[in-house]
């Protein structure tokens, strides 16, 4: 017993394993570890959720309702581009469901002013699309960085910088185009100062009987995500549903940036659009016209992987989330970004998935 005692003492004064003393680590690393199980076991249920959401077929109505749309970069309306470019372009746009070309026009300076030097063969684009492509409309693709996470950038809190892009839209509609097209990122959730500069673009753009169109950040995929995410990075990237829905009720046509997601493998991106599509359908008034994004560039990055992120991808889950939420909605397309990165077989994909129609 005594020998027994001994040997307590020692291992108590030698390793300091006494319960008591021990329970303070211990209680922390089984907190470490249950919380590693817990997002581990978020992450795999998220990915068999979005793996689930790409699973089974689109319905064969699930086509182009004529209401697509391609982003087309500045060498458009500096001159860059001539009647080569044109031919081509013509010949990947015809006989498909493209209505709208948003035509970076852009951009903005930080005041909200758009010098008319950005875009001085405009009126060559204007004549020869609506020549050769009747009924397409020539939207000016405006936007600038905003002031929402740096020291520089557009200020939408300010007034008079809302006044003053409201005028420059209104100049892109004196010069012939057909809409307004508006990129202004980073846009925070619940952001207010930019639906207050909606409702004045809209008034304007209601008076000139021209389609006010938006380019929207993604949708929550999880309740208050974009909260969480603000908080550690600083970067809140969604959109709660609800503000979503806000945006939407204020303008014509709303294009979903349904790319940059981090989504390692194409099939759970391709979930991921469906699962996107399915949100915006619930948000988006059945007045507006809603548009998903197709990743029609091939960078990779952290935020990007070109080998998920496809075209064909998109086409697919946007064409799932659209028969499974509303397939009769009629005011629904997809839009491709960007003209001078997509590739042959990126419009390929779109006309064969989703927006290729018969001649004649």
């Amino acid at each position: 017993m005594a020998s027994a005692l001994r040997r307590a003492r020692g291992t108590l004064v030698r390793g300091w394993s006494h319960p008591r003393l021990r329970r303070p680590k211990a209680i922390a690393q089984r907190i470490v570890t249950g919380l590693a199980g817990c997002l581990l076991i978020a992450v795999l249920a998220a990915g068999i959720s979005l793996r689930l959401l790409y699973a089974g077929d689109p319905g064969p109505d699930t086509r182009t309702r004529g209401r697509d749309a391609v982003w087309l970069g500045h060498a458009w309306v500096d001159g860059r581009n001539g009647e080569a470019e044109l031919t081509a372009l013509v010949r990947r746009v015809r006989d498909t469901g493209i209505r709208d070309l948003y035509v970076h026009a852009g951009p903005l300076e930080h005041d909200g002013t758009l010098p008319e030097g950005r875009y001085p063969k405009a009126g060559w684009l204007l004549k020869a699309v609506h020549r050769d492509l009747p009924g397409v409309r020539v939207q000016a693709w405006l936007g600038d960085v905003l002031d929402t996470e740096g020291p520089t950038g557009l200020s939408l809190a300010d007034g008079d910088n809302r006044t003053r892009i409201v005028a420059s839209a209104r100049q892109v509609l004196d010069a012939g185009f057909d809409g307004v097209h508006f990129d202004l990122e980073p846009l925070h959730s619940g952001d207010r100062a930019y639906l207050a500069l909606l409702d004045a673009l809209h008034t304007l753009t209601r008076a000139r009987h021209a389609p006010l169109s938006v380019a929207a950040h993604q949708i929550d995929p999880l309740p208050a995500l974009h909260s969480v995410a603000g908080f550690l990075t600083g970067h809140p990237k969604w959109w709660s549903q609800s503000y979503f829905g806000q945006v939407a009720r204020r303008v014509d046509q709303i294009a979903v940036m349904s790319y940059d997601t981090s989504m390692p493998l194409e099939r759970l991106y391709g979930g991921y659009v469906a699962q996107q599509t399915r949100l915006a359908l619930e948000a988006t008034p059945p007045t507006t016209d809603l548009l998903m994004g197709l990743p029609g560039y091939h960078t990779n990055n952290l935020g990007r992987h070109a080998w998920a992120e496809t075209v064909p991808a998109a086409v697919r889950g946007a064409r799932l989330g659209l028969g499974r939420e509303d397939r009769h909605r009629e005011r629904f397309g997809v839009a491709l970004y960007v003209d001078f990165a997509a590739t042959d077989d990126d419009w390929a994909a779109y006309r064969e998935g989703w927006g290729g129609r018969a001649a004649g």
